[in-house]
């Protein structure tokens, strides 16, 4: 997980570097950046699911306070395995969603 996490930064990182000589670059390393938090994805839904955890779905009131709501760093330790799962299932879409955007 950590390592998916990694890749995705690097390969942005990497892309905008990129930006400045090449755009086919640039865009071919900001897709494989969307690559590796759907990995990371995976891993926090397939944590809800073997442990029998509930995940939330896009209109739960908790998804959209994580979505307009900014996360309190300080508070991360207080939450449930549950609670912190979907919080960054609710991050990794947000990002996903501005990779994609970036595109």
């Amino acid at each position: 997980m950590v390592q998916a996490a990694r890749s995705g930064v690097q390969n942005i990182a990497e892309g905008s570097i990129a930006a400045a000589t090449s755009k086919k670059i640039e865009i071919k390393l900001t897709n494989v950046a969307r690559a590796s938090p759907g990995e990371l994805l995976l891993d926090y839904e397939d944590f809800l699911r073997q442990h029998r955890l509930r995940q939330w779905k896009k209109d739960d009131p908790e998804s959209i306070k994580v979505r307009y709501d900014r996360p309190d760093k300080s508070d991360w330790g207080k939450k449930t395995a549950e609670e912190f799962a979907n919080t960054m299932i609710c991050l990794i879409n947000q990002a996903s969603f501005l990779l994609w955007k970036q595109l």
